[in-house]
């Protein structure tokens, strides 16, 4: 068997390590820099207090922090004006943050709106902006990923791929994830889990993406109930960052698979969580999944202390029970029908998940889906 391991960004681990943003940004020898962080944070006072790091450093720096949820292109075609001048592009907070962070980083010196890359219809520039990733919330793993997802001028969710995006540093610290509410512990927590176990067992699937795949479902199959449970336990904290990030750098070699063409399909329906979207999906495909019991799902399997891949679905659910997940859908989705979500999963942009997945996906398995998921209650 043949495969490439992609480049793996440096990757720096430790508590408070959020302290040394401006120190980092300076050994890259940056005088501009742009800070792109969750609006939430940035009220907290961490936008501020980064500032004074870079400005300890001698280094200017530009906010952006008008977003929430996930990011739309009026968030990205902002964040590149902020950037535009700059040298270093920092993102802090949740996925969205980093995602329009990287793009923006890349917009900021082509000149060119990132519709212009969408779908990787043109290629990305080779000199993009030096990039800083903190990751906040233990979910995405986009602070070593080279897929950036945001959504289109019509609403539907759109990526652009290229190791152009990576990061150059990563910082991940356990204390900047202890505010993070339990259900959006639990429902990163759990998009993680499921990025490790995709990687690890679809058709993409080799020995350098399970490498770390595997070890992110120990770590966070092993701690997520503790650090939903216990939001102050800082190694249970850590723990699922460093699988959050670890499953992030799996994805980022082997893919992902069905739980994550649901995900996406049913964002391109209403606004949703994509954690909670995908762990949905996850369960609701799971024991599907695990009937073609091929050794790569009796290795994830292994990997999370089961002995075979028929266990796998009563541990999920499980996991779901335990960290507090409703099975639930937000109440938007009361004017979609199973049609409409199927359709969605059939659309384009969702095809390389679908063909990825270890057992034929075939139109009539997505009706059945379909169905499952949109008979779950419309109540969030």
């Amino acid at each position: 068997m043949q495969f490439t391991t992609s480049f793996v960004p440096e990757i720096r681990f430790g508590n408070d390590l959020h302290r040394t943003i401006g120190e980092a940004a300076a050994a890259f020898g940056a005088r501009n820099a742009a800070v792109v962080i969750d609006g939430f944070l940035a009220q907290s006072g961490l936008a501020g207090r980064i500032a004074a790091q870079l400005a300890g450093e001698g280094i200017a720096s530009r906010l952006f922090s008008a977003f929430s949820g996930e990011p739309k292109l009026k968030h990205v075609r902002e964040a590149t004006e902020v950037a535009s001048g700059c040298d270093l592009v920092i993102g802090v907070g949740g996925g969205s943050a980093l995602d329009i962070a990287k793009i923006a980083a890349c917009c900021a010196v082509s000149g060119e709106d990132a519709m212009h890359y969408a779908l990787a219809a043109h290629p990305l520039p080779r000199d993009p902006l030096k990039k800083i990733m903190v990751p906040t919330t233990a979910g995405t793993g986009s602070e070593t990923s080279a897929t950036n997802i945001f959504a289109g001028p019509e609403g539907r969710k759109l990526w652009i791929w290229g190791p152009e995006t990576k990061a150059d540093l990563v910082l991940l610290d356990p204390v900047l994830t202890m505010t993070l509410p339990a259900s959006l512990t639990a429902w990163c927590g759990l998009d993680a889990f499921v990025h490790a176990f995709e990687a690890a067992t679809n058709r993409n699937a080799h020995a350098g993406g399970k490498f770390y795949a595997h070890e992110a479902l120990r770590l966070i199959g092993g701690a997520l109930e503790t650090a939903v449970r216990e939001p102050e336990n800082l190694q249970a904290r850590g723990a699922v960052l460093l699988g959050s990030c670890y499953a992030g750098i799996a994805i980022d070699n082997c893919g992902t698979a069905i739980a994550h063409n649901i995900s996406h399909a049913l964002a391109g329906l209403a606004p949703v969580h994509h954690g909670l979207a995908t762990a949905l999906g996850f369960e609701m495909t799971i024991g599907w999944l695990a009937e073609a019991n091929t050794a790569d799902l009796n290795a994830a399997a292994r990997a999370l202390g089961l002995q075979s891949a028929s266990e796998l679905s009563a541990f999920v659910s499980g996991l779901m029970d335990r960290t507090g997940i409703e099975r639930a859908l937000p109440k938007a989705f009361v004017e979609f029908d199973t049609a409409a979500l199927a359709a969605e999963m059939r659309a384009p942009e969702n095809q390389p998940m679908r063909r990825s997945t270890i057992r034929e996906i075939t139109d009539a398995d997505i009706d059945v889906f379909a169905a499952r998921v949109m008979a779950l209650p419309k109540t969030l």
